[in-house]
């Protein structure tokens, strides 16, 4: 495997938050709805929380979830359990309880910190069943109202202790669970070294620079939201400025009163903010953008935004998550042309091919930034990990032999609603747990906003909007499916002979059927 490129990323990220408070004491770390903060005040916060999270027993190693929206606390709470050596767990805020549960079972957490509401989702009503579903957890730290059982932030006292020596680089800092082809999201351990190596490259090739001010939206719970925004801003000592959920009008908002310098975002997002009324009027000052976007969307942000100096990337959990990036530095053709480089020290091909002729294939990526394997799943790792260290993507590449890559397509069957990954066989086993459904192959339809929405057959003599309303209220709202048609048979499906689901097959029947009732 190739070591970590020899750049000045920090070994862990507790030293990087030292660092950034020891240079730009007074500069502001994070803006957000929950307050503001300087790193100086970021890092006493969070050495605050270490030692109350210390005090209730957590230590080096012990998974920990964290369920809270993105903010000032989210990035303390995240960093103080950095600092105690233990694993952050991040829990998507947009689940149900069912599925908040099954997660911290399966991590192992005996320990988890909660916020009592995120928008719509009311955790504190929901306690009972996440504890049903997760009977290991012995500790539950709520921020804002505390059900019994659980302990109100607020009543933590500081340990007097001294707190352990900081974790290694190649320890764990966040064990990422993410969707797959499998109905339940498998578990991605991702080191100290992989995530601020990652973050810190990221954050060079998009041209942060000490004092600039970035806008990113993308929820904390992903790896995006942690090594892309976080990590990066954190090592380059630049402000994040974020939101619990992305709205382009408020978006417009933050950007012009907090005088930001870049953006951060997926196509969805771009074009929600290119296409907002009054959008022109705005008095914008963006120099950069980090887009997963089509060329067409790039070239609106770079000449609409301001954005000159915007940058495309790629990559997936499994890789901390960049594999490949263009640089502000590049021509500006190149760059929205979305032709990437491999991030520095990691190896790219397409189906075994190197990147030195022109070529399409699955994009394949070995290096210091790729995971070990998924936790606890050795059959599933090897599917996607071969024995020489490289990982297969399920998703498409081209090189015209540039020694670069574009993102083309994706061969998996993930359904990617805006910037949520949904497993179309998490969607099927819910459905079929409807009484009056004995199968269902769901499948993506394309949105004008979402980029796609899952949709599904069932073989059912229910109706179709019941069972719709039915799994809505157990499944988070992103991976719902929306429409739900239902057969009489499961011939009425179109399984192939080998009996697999035609997605392609339904997705156009299920088009055809809307048209025909008009929408």
């Amino acid at each position: 495997m190739t070591p970590p490129p020899d750049i000045a990323a920090a070994p862990d990220a507790w030293s990087a938050l030292d660092r950034a408070a020891l240079l730009t004491p007074g500069l502001e770390a994070i803006v957000a709805p929950d307050g503001r903060a300087t790193f100086a005040a970021l890092r006493d916060r969070a050495e605050g929380l270490a030692r109350r999270f210390a005090a209730t027993g957590i230590a080096p190693g012990d998974p920990v979830g964290l369920c809270v929206g993105n903010g000032v606390f989210w990035v303390a709470a995240f960093l103080a359990l950095a600092r105690l050596g233990a694993v952050t767990v991040p829990v998507n805020t947009r689940l149900k309880a069912g599925e908040i549960g099954g997660i911290l079972a399966d991590a192992g957490a005996t320990t988890a910190i909660f916020a009592d509401r995120v928008l719509g989702s009311d955790f504190a009503a929901m306690m009972p069943e996440i504890r049903a579903a997760a009977p290991g957890l012995a500790t539950i730290i709520m921020d804002g109202a505390a059900p019994e059982g659980t302990i109100p932030l607020d009543d933590l006292a500081e340990g007097t202790g001294d707190l352990p020596p900081l974790p290694a680089p190649s320890d764990r800092l966040l064990v990422q669970y993410t969707s797959g082809t499998t109905s339940f999201p498998k578990a991605v351990p991702l080191t100290h070294a992989q995530m601020l190596t990652n973050g810190f490259v990221s954050g060079q090739r998009l041209g942060l620079r000490a004092g600039d001010r970035m806008h990113s939206a993308r929820p904390f719970f992903h790896v995006a939201g942690t090594s892309l925004s976080i990590l990066s801003c954190l090592q380059h000592q630049a402000t994040l400025v974020t939101m619990t959920r992305f709205s382009s009008d408020e978006a417009l908002d933050l950007m012009e009163r907090e005088c930001c310098t870049h953006f951060a975002g997926n196509g969805t997002m771009a074009q929600m903010l290119l296409d907002a009324p009054g959008r022109e009027t705005r008095d914008l000052c963006l120099r950069g953008a980090w887009l997963a976007a089509e060329p067409q969307t790039v070239l609106r942000v770079m000449a609409e935004l301001g954005a000159r100096e915007a940058v495309t990337g790629y990559g997936l959990s499994e890789a901390s998550p960049n594999v490949g990036q263009s640089a502000w530095w590049e021509p500006e053709d190149l760059r929205a042309s979305g032709s990437m480089a491999p991030q520095p020290g990691l190896e790219v091909r397409l189906s075994g091919r190197a990147l030195t002729g022109s070529c399409e294939g699955e994009i394949e990526v070995r290096g210091w930034s790729v995971m070990s394997g998924y936790l606890g799943r050795p059959d599933e790792t090897a599917q996607v990990l071969d024995p020489d260290g490289w990982l297969r993507t399920g998703d498409l590449g081209r090189s015209a032999g540039d020694g670069r890559f574009l993102f083309a397509g994706r061969l998996k069957e993930i359904i990617r609603v805006g910037g949520e990954n949904v497993s179309p066989a998490e969607i099927e086993e819910t459905l079929c747990g409807h009484p009056e459904v004995s199968f269902a192959a769901a499948f993506a339809m394309p949105d004008a906003r979402l980029n796609e929405i899952p949709a599904a057959f069932c073989v059912s003599g229910a109706d179709p909007g019941a069972i719709r309303d039915w799994a809505g209220k157990r499944m988070a709202g992103f991976k719902a499916p929306r429409h739900v048609f239902c057969v009489p048979a499961i011939d009425d499906i179109g399984l192939t002979a080998s009996g697999k689901v035609q997605r392609a097959v339904l997705a156009g029947r299920a088009a055809a059927i809307l048209e025909g009732a008009g929408g």
